[in-house]
């Protein structure tokens, strides 16, 4: 069953809380970090010869308009929902604790995956780099 967002607006406090403690400058980098992750320094040129080739400009335009939207919505449910917790938050609130939870765990799976991409991506740099001394 969803949760009213009635109980987050007037401050209705289920459990121990987290302080807020980043500021914009640290939420946007950590927004960017994320988003852009570790693919564009590994992924950009394979893209470029065998997919989009001159046109990889516009498939980088198209993709960062699809994360605007991204980032507006996460903006509006902030502001609507003024709570931490992030996507978990935000889905309990709107379709129920079990969704919650899966996406919850699905969020730390995909934060698991990402770093083990981006450590292949570089240790791939890092391959290429030494056998070439």
């Amino acid at each position: 069953m969803p949760i009213p967002v009635e109980s987050f607006l007037n401050g209705a406090q289920q459990g121990p809380q987290l302080r807020r403690t980043l500021g914009w400058f640290q939420l946007t980098c950590m927004g960017v970090g994320s988003t852009v992750g570790g693919g564009v320094f590994v992924l950009t040129g394979e893209v470029a010869a065998r997919y989009a080739g001159p046109a990889v400009v516009l498939s980088f335009l198209f993709a960062s308009l699809v994360c605007l939207f991204a980032g507006l919505c996460y903006a509006e449910f902030a502001a609507m929902i003024p709570r931490s917790g992030s996507a978990y938050t935000y889905v309990s609130t709107t379709w129920g604790e079990a969704v919650g939870w899966l996406v919850g765990w699905t969020l730390i799976l995909e934060y698991l995956f990402g770093c083990e991409l981006i450590a292949i991506g570089w240790s791939g740099y890092l391959d290429s780099t030494l056998a070439s001394l």
